[in-house]
């Protein structure tokens, strides 16, 4: 069983027991999170978010990327900059994949017709 699941403005493919670096998360370590935001699991998919579903995973730890570089340089005018920048992640260990069987029953919203306007004709 597989899920797809939004963290961090990206989507990622997760299974049961598979390990993921995201985002930094807020959350303590040995703590489990729950993700909300489940687009697809196996063949059903949500539009845009399965309802009643949910990815639970386990912190590992927290921590940063190696470091980049970031040199700006500008022709002519003997002007640069140099800058380094370590993006901070949260390596999380997949425990649990659940879907609801239950099925919501979705309410089609009426359209409202417009009033049509009658236009008094003064003689």
């Amino acid at each position: 069983m597989f899920a797809i699941i939004q963290t961090g403005g990206k989507q990622i493919k997760v299974e049961t027991g598979d390990t993921i670096y995201v985002e930094k998360l807020e959350v303590k370590v040995g703590q489990n999170y729950t993700f909300d935001k489940v687009l697809m699991i196996d063949n059903k998919i949500g539009n845009p978010f399965l309802e009643n579903a949910s990815v639970t995973a386990e912190v590992e730890k927290h921590g940063k990327q190696k470091k980049i570089i970031v040199f700006k340089y500008k022709a002519k005018s003997n002007r640069t900059k140099k800058q380094g920048h370590r993006q901070p992640y949260t390596r999380l260990v997949i425990k649990e994949i659940s879907a609801s069987q239950k099925k919501a029953v979705v309410k089609k919203p009426v359209a409202k017709k417009p009033a049509k306007a009658v236009a008094k004709e003064v003689k």
